[in-house]
C-alpha cells in the first residue's frame, strides 16, 4: 500500500507538462518563496508542469493570465476562482468590501484613501504623505507603519497586488465586489483543492493547511462536516495506512481505488516547497528519511545545504542537490540519503537532469500561455 501511495502521490502532482494557463488551472495554487538558489519556488515547482517553462515566465505572464498573489495555505499565486474563495477572511474589518467585524486603525483608512486616489501604489509612494513611521513586524524586526498597513489592507481584501518593482509588491485597490460564497460550498471547494494539490494528504496535515481560514463558530461545524460529504459523494477517497487516514481526489468512477501510473525513468531536482515533497511528515512516511529546509539553518547547523532540493528518482526521493551559477555555469552538489544508484540509467538521466535545469535558468521565450 505504501509503494501505491506514493505512486499515485507522484502521478498526482507530476503530471505531463502543458501550457502555463492550464498549469495553474490545473494545481489550483503555485507557491512562492523570494530566494533564488539559483530560482525561486514557483519557476522550480513550475518548470517540471510546464512545456519550455523558464526562470521567470510566472512573473511576467501571471497578469496576463489573470493571476492573483495573496496567501492561501502559504503565500502564492492563484487563479482568480481559488482568490475569490479567500474572502471574507476571519477577523476581516466591518468597512471590508466582504463586511466582517473589526475596525481600521486610523492610519490604515488614511492608507486606503490615498490607494483609492491612484492607479497603482507602491510602499514608497506613501512616504510623502506619511513620512517614515516605522512598526514591529511580525517578524520582531521594524518595518515602514505604511507597509504593513498595505500588506494589511491586501491580506483583508481591500487591495490586490497589481504588479513588482524590482521585485516590491505594487498594489490596487479593489474596485469590484463579489457576493460572499456559502460557507459549505466555500469550504468544499477550498479542501478540494488542497487534496488536489497536496494529496494523498493525511487528515492532519489538511487540518495544518486549511489553519489559513481561522474559523471559529457556526462556521466550524460546516467545515468539519466538509470532509466526511466529500468522501459520501465519492469527489474524495480514503486508505488508511498504520492508522493514518489518506485523502485523495477521485471521482465515482474509480470507486476510491489508488490510480498511480508507473513512475517515469527520470531524475528531477524539486523545489522545497513542491507539492510532492510539501508535506513534511509525509515525506518522512513516503520516502524514510527525514528533509529540512536549511536556508534560515546557522551555517555549522546544515546537514544538506542552504537550498537542497530533494533528488526524485523513479518513484524514490533518494537524495538531494544544492545547485549554483558560477561564471554563467550550472554546478549540481549531491548529496545521497540511500543508496547511490550505480547504473547507468541514473547517471544519463540525472546528466539529462542537469541539462534541464541549465536551460531552465536561460532567460529566453516565454513559456505558451
Amino acid at each position: 500500500m505504501l509503494q501505491q501511495l506514493r505512486k499515485q502521490a507522484i502521478a498526482n502532482s507530476l503530471f505531463p507538462p502543458t501550457t502555463l494557463r492550464r498549469a495553474v488551472e490545473r494545481l489550483g495554487f503555485v507557491q512562492a518563496d523570494p530566494i533564488r538558489a539559483p530560482a525561486r519556488a514557483q519557476d522550480l515547482i513550475l518548470r517540471h508542469r510546464v512545456q519550455d517553462y523558464r526562470v521567470g515566465d510566472l512573473d511576467r505572464q501571471y497578469h496576463r493570465l489573470g493571476l492573483e498573489e495573496d496567501r492561501f495555505y502559504a503565500h502564492g499565486f492563484m487563479p482568480r476562482s481559488t482568490w475569490r474563495l479567500l474572502h471574507p477572511r476571519v477577523g476581516a474589518p466591518e468597512s471590508c468590501p466582504w463586511a466582517k467585524p473589526h475596525r481600521l486603525s486610523a492610519l490604515e483608512k488614511r492608507v486606503l484613501e490615498v490607494a483609492a486616489t491612484l492607479e497603482r501604489i507602491h510602499p514608497g509612494d506613501l512616504e510623502a504623505y506619511f513620512g517614515r513611521q516605522r512598526a514591529t513586524n511580525g517578524w520582531g524586526g521594524q518595518s515602514k507603519a505604511t507597509t504593513r498597513a498595505l500588506h494589511y489592507l491586501h491580506y483583508y481584501g481591500f487591495l490586490r497586488v497589481a504588479g513588482r518593482e524590482a521585485g516590491i509588491r505594487t498594489y490596487e485597490a479593489v474596485r469590484s465586489e463579489h457576493e460572499p460564497i456559502d460557507p459549505a460550498a466555500r469550504f468544499r471547494k477550498i479542501v478540494l483543492i488542497i487534496v488536489s494539490i497536496l494529496g494523498p494528504l493525511t487528515d492532519k496535515s489538511l487540518r495544518a493547511a486549511l489553519a489559513f481560514l481561522t474559523i471559529r463558530g457556526p462556521a466550524l461545524k460546516a467545515l468539519r462536516a466538509t470532509v466526511p460529504a466529500l468522501i459520501e459523494s465519492g469527489e474524495l477517497a480514503q486508505t488508511t495506512l498504520d492508522g493514518v487516514r489518506y485523502l485523495w481526489r477521485t471521482d465515482r468512477k474509480t470507486r476510491g481505488r489508488i490510480k498511480a501510473a508507473e513512475p517515469h525513468e527520470a531524475v528531477r531536482f524539486l523545489a522545497p516547497f513542491d507539492p510532492l515533497v510539501w508535506d513534511r511528515q509525509r515525506f518522512e512516511e513516503f520516502w524514510g528519511w527525514q528533509y529540512r529546509f536549511e536556508a534560515y539553518v546557522p551555517a555549522p547547523k546544515r546537514k544538506l545545504g542552504y537550498y537542497a532540493m530533494p533528488l526524485l528518482w523513479r518513484d524514490d526521493v533518494i537524495g538531494w542537490v544544492n545547485a549554483a551559477l558560477q561564471k554563467g555555469r550550472l554546478r549540481v552538489e549531491p548529496g545521497f540519503q540511500k543508496a547511490k544508484p550505480k547504473d547507468a540509467a541514473f547517471r544519463r538521466e540525472f546528466d539529462a537532469e542537469v541539462a534541464r535545469f541549465q536551460t531552465f535558468l536561460q532567460q529566453r521565450q516565454p513559456a505558451k500561455l
